[in-house]
Parts: structure tokens; sequence; C-alpha cells
């Protein structure tokens, strides 16, 4: 993993990031590439809940995360 990579949950609002890596189980690995959140996906956060999760979007799909599975999202700042 890269030395700037940090999880999801840490994204600012208004940030717009790309994912790396998944350190989760095979389950919600295959939960997550249902919802279309492989390596190389740009997600900008919509809006973060204090302790409940963060509202993403994914092109034109918005996504509700919670923390505990975006905490397992590796991601980068986007280079844009």
């Amino acid at each position: 993993m890269n030395c700037k990579s940090f999880p999801l949950a840490m994204a600012s609002e208004g940030e717009t990031v790309k994912v790396i890596a998944v350190t989760a189980g095979k389950f919600l690995v295959k939960r997550l590439i249902a919802m279309g959140i492989i390596e190389q996906t740009e997600l900008q956060i919509l809006q973060r809940e204090q302790g409940n999760g963060l509202v993403v979007t994914r092109g034109e799909t918005r996504l509700a995360l919670g923390f505990g599975m975006a905490n397992k999202i590796m991601v980068v700042p986007n280079g844009n």
C-alpha cells in the first residue's frame, strides 16, 4: 500500500479519492464489488454523518457506507 493511503472513513466531505485496496474478508469484498467499489474507482464524499457513516458518489450513483466498511477501504487523494 502507498504510504499516503488512508481509510475512506477519514476522507473529508467534498473530497475526491481513488480506491487503491480493500482490507476486508471475502464476503465484504464481494459486496463492495457488487456496489462497484473496486480498485482504481473514484469516489467523492458527499456527506459525513458523525458516528453513523458517509454518503459517497461513484459516477452518478450514491452509496451509503457505514464507518466499519469505510475503514476497510484504503484510498489516496485523487490528483486531478
